[in-house]
């Protein structure tokens, strides 16, 4: 049976341009860049390569590019670099506690992050996940080391006021992180315009292998490394650096540097035709902002079904789908980004779309999906809203 899956937002199926990097730089590279012998210097081109790819592909100078594993580590390093840093600065209290500004909706890994960090003032959002800038910007104190705000949300797709928050950061000379693990690939990204200080990013949301992702430091600001050992990434993140896994994200990179905006244009067209064929669907609520919102992914809300029911559902008839944040439904906790909208956090469903998802795959989603909750509903004695 032919498959729709349709959780890029989780996971994008690597991209053959970036497979077939991998397979010639595990074929054909070797040494360590490091090094100053003929493999070594090989592998050091093929890697700064892959960092002119990216940086090209987020309108950042490739020194600003540092490699990483992926988002997660790209975060940590963002939090804890912004720690040690506001410490230096003598901004931490006397217990040598920091005090960072999230959204409310930030990825878990920011959250958690920041929490370990110091101290933390959350930002509330709306029923559509946004954030208003100036609440943002009126939770910096004196003695806050960074301010986090996620580009669009991984959940609903509701995009943030990120330039707003980060001109306001500037003028405060606040560090200011913007979480862009959803939208590197989906929308145009011009880092040094925007202004920020560090950006974080990660190969498998955008067709890249997993295990290899960045941090845009901008030009001039110095944080102490997360990783310590060698002098790796220009002593910004020690540890050898995997060359095949960063010319897969560099080949990605530069594919999407050309071909973003006709993906995006289909990505909007298709998750368009399945936000129109829903609103015909009793019982069904379509979360985030309508205007404000990343191009590839839908969030709904199914009254009166637990979500695992319809993923199984789905999962039968061919299609992957996803409910809640990748994090959270790992715990079995409802979602802390629904929570945080007012709306319910127990029962959604996330479909998203990616660089090979045809209108065929939505088809069959569209397709399953009522028959799957009619078929629930009926043996839950259930109706559209939730009563028996």
């Amino acid at each position: 049976m032919t498959r729709a899956y349709l959780d890029h937002a989780s996971t994008s199926p690597i991209r053959p341009v970036a497979r077939e990097a991998m397979i010639a730089a595990l074929t054909d590279l070797g040494g360590d860049p490091g090094r100053i012998h003929e493999e070594g210097m090989a592998s050091r081109i093929a890697l700064e390569q892959a960092r002119e790819q990216v940086a090209a592909l987020v309108g950042a100078r490739s020194r600003e590019v540092v490699f990483t594993s992926g988002a997660t580590e790209s975060i940590a390093a963002a939090v804890f670099g912004a720690a040690d840093r506001a410490r230096d600065q003598g901004l931490a209290g006397a217990d040598g506690r920091t005090h960072q500004v999230v959204t409310a909706v930030e990825h878990s890994a920011v959250r958690f992050d920041a929490e370990r960090a110091g101290s933390v003032t959350v930002v509330p959002v709306d029923r559509h996940g946004r954030v208003a800038a100036d609440e943002v910007l009126a939770a910096i104190t004196p003695a806050t080391a960074a301010v986090h705000v996620q580009w669009g949300n991984h959940e609903v797709g509701t995009v943030q006021p990120v330039a707003e928050v980060v001109a306001g950061c500037r003028e405060r000379r606040v560090l200011v992180h913007v979480d862009a693990a959803q939208a590197v690939g989906r929308v145009p990204i011009a880092f040094d315009d925007l202004g920020a200080d560090l950006l974080s990013l990660s190969g498998h949301k955008l067709g890249g292998p997993p295990g290899a992702g960045a941090l845009l430091v901008r030009r001039g600001l110095r944080l102490a490394p997360l990783l310590l050992g060698g002098d790796q990434e220009r002593a910004r993140r020690a540890g050898l650096e995997p060359v095949a896994a960063l010319v897969g994200l560099g080949a990605a990179a530069e594919e999407l540097t050309a071909a973003l905006p006709g993906e995006a244009a289909a990505a909007v067209r298709l998750t368009d035709r399945i936000r129109a064929a829903v609103t015909e669907l009793p019982g069904i609520e379509t979360y985030g902002d309508p205007d404000h919102r990343l191009p590839h992914l839908v969030c709904l809300g199914i009254e009166g079904i637990e979500p695992q029911g319809v993923l199984l559902g789905l999962d039968r008839a061919g299609v992957a789908a996803h409910s809640g944040s990748a994090c959270a439904t790992e715990s079995l906790e409802p979602s802390p980004v629904l929570a945080a909208m007012g709306v319910d956090a127990h029962r959604s469903l996330r479909a998203s779309v990616g660089w090979n998802t045809t209108d065929a795959d939505v088809d069959r989603f569209l397709a399953a999906l009522p028959a799957t909750i009619e078929r629930l509903r009926s043996l839950a004695g259930t109706t559209p809203d939730g009563s028996g």
